[in-house]
């Protein structure tokens, strides 16, 4: 996945010159992950560059650049890192192409690493997508896979929208076979896997964790459908709805807390447009309320095959 993402980006500084990144790091290091390897290198340090300890103001550069006409990728190097530049997203970036009745778009990509599962301390295990999908002006972005991850990139930094890429940081090192060509559309979901006894919705870490409920669920006798969002602004409400009315029940997962989640406007939505062919309520399965715990407790907090089974198994008479 690093290297899709790494790839991405090289070929979207060859293709286009406008197109710069910057952010804590991403130059001589080439990022904490190494998502940004070699890239200062290839293309100069004003093509890649490293900047401040400053995260409002990475993004307030941006923000100068884009509406110069250039397309800055800003890398926010953790979730919770990112939070001092919500201030600069929610007023500037998200409202710019409306406050100026469509003149000035800000083609800006806020590449953010995000999620857990890496054994790693406060600050740097956040699920921040609620924040983001509730501020309007923003497309919000997270791919699941190694091709998505390069699809959707090269998406995110061509489109004239300012959009957030979650990358999940605990998928950087999953491997498979992908061709650097396929770009999918951003607002628009895939069915991963088909069933008729429930619906899993998931996006971004948790995928390959419903995709092995899945397969377990299977000797249970549950042939259970997953469905990847991965775009979560706009939403795809056509693939989401059509597999949830192909199954009756529908469960949505996800590692953000479960109190104001994304999985609460997805239950809605999907409650609102199928609730003529709902079985039973559409439940989650998310993490607990509470901030991010230390790397030991992690697995207690972070959504399960056996959380998933055990929550399948209540739509089985929650009707």
């Amino acid at each position: 996945m690093v290297r899709a993402l790494n790839t991405a980006l090289r070929d979207a500084l060859r293709e286009d010159p406008d197109v710069h990144v910057l952010g804590e790091d991403v130059g001589t290091l080439g990022g904490v992950f190494r998502v940004t390897d070699g890239l200062a290198a290839e293309f100069g340090a004003h093509r890649c560059l490293d900047t401040p300890l400053a995260e409002a103001g990475i993004l307030g550069i941006a923000v100068g650049m884009a509406m110069y006409g250039l397309r800055p990728v800003v890398e926010m190097q953790f979730d919770a890192f990112a939070y001092p530049a919500f201030e600069q997203l929610a007023s500037h970036v998200a409202k710019m192409r409306n406050r100026t009745a469509g003149r000035v778009p800000l083609p800006i990509t806020i590449r953010v690493p995000y999620g857990g599962g890496i054994g790693g301390v406060e600050h740097h295990s956040d699920s921040s997508e609620a924040y983001y999908v509730h501020t309007p002006g923003l497309h919000v972005v997270t791919p699941a896979t190694v091709a998505d991850c390069y699809g959707l990139l090269r998406a995110a930094i061509a489109s004239d929208d300012p959009v957030v890429f979650l990358e999940p940081k605990r998928l950087y090192w999953s491997s498979e076979e992908f061709t650097p060509s396929a770009v999918p559309p951003i607002g628009r979901a895939v069915t991963r896997r088909h069933g008729n006894a429930a619906t899993l919705i998931t996006y971004g870490p948790s995928l390959p964790v419903c995709l092995q409920a899945a397969d377990a669920a299977a000797a249970e006798g549950w042939d259970l459908a997953v469905v990847d969002l991965r775009s979560l602004v706009p939403f795809d409400d056509e693939t989401v709805c059509a597999a949830v009315r192909a199954t009756g029940r529908a469960v949505v997962v996800h590692e953000a807390a479960g109190f104001g989640g994304v999985g609460a406007e997805i239950a809605a939505r999907v409650t609102e447009r199928c609730f003529h062919h709902l079985a039973a309520p559409v439940l989650r399965v998310t993490g607990f309320d509470i901030p991010y715990p230390p790397p030991l407790l992690e697995h207690h907090y972070l959504p399960s095959v056996d959380r998933i089974l055990d929550t399948v198994a209540r739509l089985q008479w929650e009707q």
